[in-house]
């Protein structure tokens, strides 16, 4: 029987975890990571609207398809979990694996009926180069939940987080990352994260002043490449440092612009 069956054979044993990815155009990360995840109970993509194979790839895999508008992360991520009838769930990115030593973390945490949860790390590669400080290792990502104990906050719109009633673990295995493999990608995506993360200051009051523009941004660089050690990352490390400061530019900008219409 393939993994995103919902039914099982006359005992079998119960479905206890499934394994849940979120894509939109993910045709060429989708595969492995489905590979990655054929140890799961039961699978579940979540499509926003795939206009190229993700859906017949998720299909062949013989995950559950379902498609969904996307509004924003946290809506989609509890969408998700609103459709997962086992007891506990996994999100795992397109571009994330799961290794068979964090496999096996994982289902030794799921035999404790004290958690609710566990945060995973994750090892980010940028450009082929896992990193090491700069607030991207351990980058742990709260990402193995119990539905019954958990939802997302729906207003938040970018970097969600679960809310979890009941005890978080944290597991030592680490989820692959393999985040941006051309600095053009990672442009692109920082400047669609911003939009989303000016959205979101906006809606909890935030008060924009002449001042952000001139504090903010080297604050951020000092941050990423001093208080979470990216300069141990070498001079990759100083480039994305003074990256995420253009970064938070670019949501100011955002939150300008927005304010002016």
């Amino acid at each position: 029987m393939s993994p995103g069956s919902t039914s099982a054979m006359p005992g079998a044993p119960e479905a206890v975890l499934t394994g849940v990815v979120l894509t939109l155009n993910e045709a060429r990360h989708l595969p492995d990571c489905l590979a990655s995840l054929a140890w799961c109970d039961r699978l579940l993509v979540l499509d926003s609207g795939s206009t190229d194979a993700t859906q017949d790839i998720a299909r062949r895999a013989g995950a559950r398809l379902v498609e969904h508008p996307f509004e924003n992360y946290s809506r989609q991520r509890q969408q998700a979990m609103d459709l997962v009838s086992t007891p506990w769930l996994l999100f795992v990115d397109a571009d994330e694996r799961v290794s068979a030593d964090l496999a096996l973390e994982i289902r030794s945490a799921i035999a404790d009926p004290s958690l609710a949860a566990a945060w995973i790390p994750r090892r980010n590669l940028f450009f082929g180069r896992a990193l090491r400080g700069g607030g991207w290792w351990p980058d742990p990502q709260l990402r193995l939940l119990r539905p019954a104990c958990a939802h997302f906050d729906l207003a938040r719109a970018v970097h969600e987080c679960a809310e979890v009633r009941g005890e978080i673990g944290r597991l030592a295995q680490p989820l692959l990352h393999i985040n941006y493999e051309t600095r053009a990608e990672f442009v692109a995506k920082q400047r669609g994260y911003a939009r989303l993360e000016a959205a979101r200051r906006q809606a909890e009051g935030w008060q924009l002043k002449p001042r952000n523009y001139l504090l903010q941004p080297p604050r951020e660089a000092w941050r990423r490449l001093i208080t979470l050690g990216g300069w141990t990352d070498g001079l990759l490390g100083l480039e994305l440092a003074l990256r995420m400061a253009l970064y938070e530019l670019w949501v100011l900008r955002a939150m300008a612009a927005a304010e002016a219409r």
